[in-house]
């Protein structure tokens, strides 16, 4: 049972791995019962019908894709079929546009969700790259968007994204020049 459950922190915690202590800490085990356990897991997913590998990175355990079944990989992310982003990818995106640069946790933070998965969906794609290491604890890995990000949605730079004030107070640019229209027309009417 242990091992099953130890597949699946390392699966919701993604990027960020785990520790052998906190491997032995969540699942009441001692280090060395961890140590075995994590090896035990590891050497399972070395069959060659497995996608999926165990490791040893950053001082953490990981879950990381094979590295022989790369050129697969790369065909899926150039597929023009699976090259839309969804809600949640371009949720992702406005926010770190916006704020960058912003750790993973920041961003989780405003989403009120996970981003594990979005931000390697984004990296792979190019619109993201890691910009850095945040000060704060843990030094976390901050994200920025990349020259991709803008091209693919035709701006010269971050600075020409719509305003956020008027993005919250839902005035649309179409809004404000028919607004300005209207103002206009008004007041040659009544002259």
């Amino acid at each position: 049972m242990h091992k099953a459950v130890l597949e699946g922190l390392l699966f919701v915690v993604g990027e960020d791995g785990l520790t052998i202590e906190q491997i032995s800490d969540v699942l009441n085990i001692t280090a060395e019962e961890a140590k075995n356990l994590i090896m035990d897991l590891k050497k399972d997913y070395e069959s060659e019908d497995r996608g999926l590998r165990i490791d040893f990175l950053g001082n953490r355990f990981k879950l990381t894709t094979k590295f022989e079944h790369k050129e697969y990989y790369q065909k899926l992310i150039e597929n023009p079929e699976t090259n839309t982003l969804s809600q949640a990818a371009l949720e992702t995106l406005a926010i770190i546009a916006y704020n960058e640069p912003i750790t993973r946790v920041q961003i989780d933070n405003i989403r009120g969700v996970g981003s594990v998965s979005i931000l390697r969906k984004l990296v792979a794609k190019g619109f993201i790259k890691e910009s850095g290491r945040s000060d704060l604890p843990g030094r976390p890995i901050l994200y920025e968007t990349t020259n991709e990000f803008l091209d693919y949605f035709g701006l010269s730079s971050t600075k020409d994204l719509p305003n956020m004030e008027d993005i919250i107070n839902g005035v649309s640019v179409e809004e404000d020049d028919n607004k300005d229209l209207y103002t206009s027309k008004y007041a040659e009417d009544t002259i």
